[in-house]
């Protein structure tokens, strides 16, 4: 018998294999995701800049509202309470880290919608209540000589633009925060990543040197060199926390932190000249201290130790500190001068202290909330990223 042909052997087909992945862009390429977890540390930190300038105006710079010096009245406290002005420099460092952090992977037309429905409603009522306060009742503390097209022209937020007093005592520093975003959109229309910006950072600080050494006041109104430090180093905070510490990094906060001493120093002094103490409570070491104790803050936030913090009343309580910064000034104007003969000065300012509180938790939750919400749909814009 002829043996049967043998049968060709069949290959096994290997199982094709899965298409590769999609390239995910490096973390620091990526947009922020909307919705994402909220900084909850940075809403405390808003809290206690807003709380510190409030105890400086009520209980440090103020002598209009007691009548006498209010580092006298406190004495027990001054040294703490004048200290109070660098809440500001804190929320301008807290600015840096959570603009570049909500402008990364928008558009221009998109950060605008951000910004301007986060500053204009809770502002918008704040100067038509100083035009009525001061001009339909008898309260005169911290009345500007403002006509009616004064506050109109307020109502933009450039009045200092325009050579304009400003309405409010503490606006004068949301026109700092109108330059840095005027500043930081140059990066937003060519796109926000990590060499741009480190790349900005590099240049505004040189600008900032050359500001300094030229001493030209135009070039001085742009690039701010008194307040620069703040916004490059908690640039450089959000970097950190946004990719990690490199040497380039933290040279830039430590550039920062030396350029922000010497800032803080020289505004202290100039703020007890206006004041006209012939001492101030705190002496520079304090304020060195102070300002140390700030950027350690900033630190612990960029580096993850504060993550701990989860409160959720912290939203709602950063929430309201601008509607609180905005209005507390007027609030002890209205207050203080008319109980500050009948009442404990102590127990007057804790009242004081509550009442703006309030009137701050409502303006944000009847004003401040809806008017944002309304200004993104008239413009066109999203929810807010994370800690707007």
């Amino acid at each position: 018998m002829t043996a049967a042909p043998a049968r060709p052997r069949r290959r096994r087909r290997r199982p094709a294999s899965p298409p590769p992945p999609p390239a995910r862009a490096p973390i620091a390429e990526q947009p922020p995701v909307a919705g994402g977890p909220r900084l909850v540390e940075l809403d405390l930190l808003r809290f206690i800049a807003a709380f510190a300038v409030m105890a400086f105006h009520y209980m440090a710079a103020s002598r209009s509202l007691w009548g006498e010096y209010p580092t006298e009245i406190f004495a027990s406290v001054n040294r703490v309470t004048t200290l109070g002005i660098l809440g500001v420099e804190l929320f301008f460092l807290i600015s840096g880290f959570v603009i570049l952090m909500s402008a990364w992977g928008r558009s221009i037309g998109k950060f605008a919608v951000s910004r301007i429905s986060r500053l204009y409603p809770a502002y918008w009522f704040t100067v038509v209540a100083l035009y009525v306060l001061y001009n339909y009742t008898d309260v005169t503390g911290f009345k500007g000589n403002l006509y009616p097209i004064h506050y109109l022209i307020n109502l933009s937020m450039f009045q200092e633009a325009f050579g304009v007093l400003h309405a409010g005592g503490v606006f004068w520093s949301l026109w700092v925060e109108l330059k840095f975003y005027f500043l930081i959109s140059i990066i937003v229309i060519i796109g926000i990543n990590l060499r741009r910006a480190m790349a900005f950072m590099w240049v505004w600080l040189v600008l900032v040197v050359v500001a300094e050494y030229l001493e030209n006041d135009l070039l001085t109104e742009i690039v701010m060199p008194r307040q620069a430090p703040y916004f490059i180093a908690g640039m450089a905070f959000y970097l950190i926390h946004r990719v990690g510490p490199s040497v380039t990094r933290w040279g830039f906060v430590l550039v920062g932190y030396a350029f922000a001493v010497y800032a803080a120093l020289e505004r202290v002094q100039s703020r007890v000249d206006a004041i006209g103490l012939k001492r101030f409570p705190a002496p520079p070491e304090a304020v060195i201290v102070a300002i140390t104790l700030i950027f350690l803050l900033m630190a612990a936030v960029a580096l993850g130790w504060l993550s701990w913090v989860k409160w959720a009343p912290l939203t709602t309580v950063g929430a309201l500190t601008y509607p609180l910064y905005l209005l507390h000034q007027n609030v002890s104007a209205v207050v203080i001068p008319g109980l500050r003969d009948t009442l404990n000065p102590w127990l007057l300012t804790a009242l004081t202290m509550a009442a703006s509180i309030v009137l701050a938790y409502l303006v944000y939750k009847l004003i401040d909330r809806p008017g944002q919400r309304l200004l993104r749909r008239i413009l066109g814009g999203r929810r807010p990223v994370r800690n707007e």
